[in-house]
């Protein structure tokens, strides 16, 4: 069975230490402890029966007490299984900062470690590029460079697009038209 336990919030660590010496000490039938990510405040315990999970939590400091009702794995199981989800920053990408201390910051990504769960990025305001490491949760995208690429394909540039001259013709086309420009590099009013 388990159940739920209330201590005092930011006191959830300290409070799981202080049930698993207890525990250990008298040798009493709980199973598990846990301490779910986020959920701030309550403790999971899981013991065989009701006067065991008391016994383990009775007389400490910062626990509040049991809650009456017992819950199934069923019902918490999102909270204490990771959910691995699919990391969709790559290199090259424009992303914006949403932790601190670089908070709305805009920087491009030069290396994932996805193992870690990080990303090394330049920020684009500094004058000199300095690599900074901060986690993928920290981040969102902006803008991929993926897409930049297609845009300029599909977007006239101004550029003059090159004639192909089929293998196998002996004169290559001369371009008559152009001019070469006038003066140096120097302006003429310097």
């Amino acid at each position: 069975m388990i159940f739920i336990i209330k201590v005092t919030t930011n006191k959830e660590d300290r409070a799981l230490e202080l049930i698993s010496d207890k525990i250990h000490k008298k040798e009493l039938q709980v199973y598990s402890l846990a301490r779910p990510h986020g959920l701030r405040g309550y403790i999971f315990l899981e013991a065989e029966d009701r006067d065991s999970a008391e016994e383990a939590a009775y007389n400490l400091p910062y626990v509040k007490g049991i809650i009456g009702k017992t819950v199934s794995y069923d019902e918490i199981k999102n909270m204490l299984e990771p959910v691995l989800e699919e990391i969709n920053i790559e290199k090259g990408d424009i992303v914006e900062i949403i932790g601190e201390p670089f908070k709305k910051e805009k920087a491009k990504v030069i290396r994932i470690d996805k193992s870690k769960g990080e990303a090394v990025v330049t920020l684009l305001a500094a004058v000199v590029p300095i690599p900074v490491t901060v986690k993928l949760d920290n981040i969102k995208v902006i803008r991929r460079e993926k897409e930049e690429t297609e845009e300029s394909d599909s977007k006239p540039t101004g550029e003059i697009e090159e004639e192909t001259i089929p293998l196998g013709t002996d004169e290559p086309k001369i371009n008559n038209e152009y001019q070469e420009p006038t003066g140096g590099l120097i302006p003429d009013d310097y």
